[in-house]
């Protein structure tokens, strides 16, 4: 019997199925976790509930576990030390609508977490909802944590708000930070802007992950040519939200006004000879090892370009000797364990 040839239009139609397929199993895993993330929350809130209107001492909690898990030997997020977790997470987000819609929407992992290493709530908020958007596994978001994000973002010295739209300026100062952690780097005391500018290529992963989500490498030494002059540039980006170049100059030393006035000579070439009619104004950003807040301040006003500057360091601001005291999160992880989850 011969075989019919297949309709033309079959690899398409096999690639949107399987594509469908895909974002249904997405879905469903989400839905999953959704469901999970809200019982353990109704698990907590009943514990808490009890343990404030009737006095429930810890000691419940150990045989309420056994109990659980002798009902339930296939689930394993029953531990006393996840039930634990349950009513930490009750006290910390007590409206359900709240949980529904923030953090119902990450893994209980991420969750356990955040209760473990952010204790204001708006902070914690904060987080879930950079989760959500920019899809952190729980190494990314640990990371994240540990480095202080909320507090730095948005916090670089610029001129955005003079030099461009409102809605353009809200949004380029939130992505920029002060300071940029580079704590993957290695450099000794005699490096200089190329040594900085190598290293981060070389770890461009780690460094697109700390310049945060949307940044898109165009190049490094950038070749301009201007007025039969050749210019380059450190490093050359672009944002896809805020559809603009982003220029990163590299500054081994303190800030100087002179950094401000060069940047805005790159970026009026930039605009010239890069930008496409479509794009945004470019960006600047002027990343030097230490600056003075005021002089910057000072030496951005009246520049026409829009302009921010920030610093970047190696290691995060703890004391050495305190940071080798430390507990690695490795080190955390061998000796608490990792929150049970119940399988699937």
């Amino acid at each position: 019997m011969a075989i019919l040839p297949l309709p033309s239009d079959y690899p398409q139609f096999l690639a949107e199925l399987k594509g469908h397929i895909r974002a249904t199993q997405v879905r469903a895993a989400l839905a999953v976790n959704s469901e999970l993330v809200q019982l353990y929350w109704h698990i907590g809130r009943q514990i808490l509930q009890r343990q404030q209107q009737q006095g429930w001492g810890a000691k419940v909690i150990g045989q309420l576990a056994q109990d659980l898990r002798q009902e339930f030997p296939e689930a394993s997020g029953f531990s006393p030390r996840n039930l634990k977790y349950m009513r930490a997470f009750a006290v910390a987000w007590p409206e359900l609508a709240i949980v529904q819609q923030a953090a119902a929407q990450i893994p209980w992992f991420h969750n356990c977490l955040l209760l473990d290493k952010v204790k204001d709530p708006a902070e914690r908020a904060w987080y879930v909802q950079q989760t959500i958007e920019n899809g952190w596994s729980r190494n990314v978001l640990a990371v994240q944590v540990e480095s202080g994000l909320y507090h730095r973002q948005g916090r670089a010295v610029s001129n955005f708000s003079r030099t461009l739209p409102a809605q353009q300026s809200e949004l380029a100062q939130q992505i920029l930070k002060d300071p940029y952690t580079f704590d993957f780097l290695s450099l000794g005391p005699e490096a200089q802007e190329r040594d900085l500018e190598r290293g981060l290529l070389a770890h461009v992963r780690s460094f697109l992950l700390e310049l945060g989500k949307g940044f898109a490498l165009v190049g490094s030494q950038y070749h301009l040519e201007v007025g039969g002059q050749d210019y380059y540039l450190d490093l050359v980006f672009y944002h896809l939200k805020l559809r603009c170049f982003v220029i990163i100059d590299l500054k081994m030393g303190e800030f100087k006004p002179e950094d401000s006035g060069k940047m805005n000579f790159y970026l009026s070439a930039a605009d010239e000879l890069l930008r496409h009619p479509t794009d945004q104004p470019t960006i600047g950003l002027v990343l030097c090892k230490s600056q003075n807040r005021v002089v910057a301040e000072y030496a951005l006003r009246g520049l026409s370009q829009p302009i921010g500057v920030a610093e970047w360091q190696l290691t995060r601001a703890l004391p050495a000797e305190l940071r080798r005291s430390l507990p690695t999160s490795e080190e955390l992880d061998a000796a608490l364990g990792a929150p049970e989850l119940p399988k699937a």
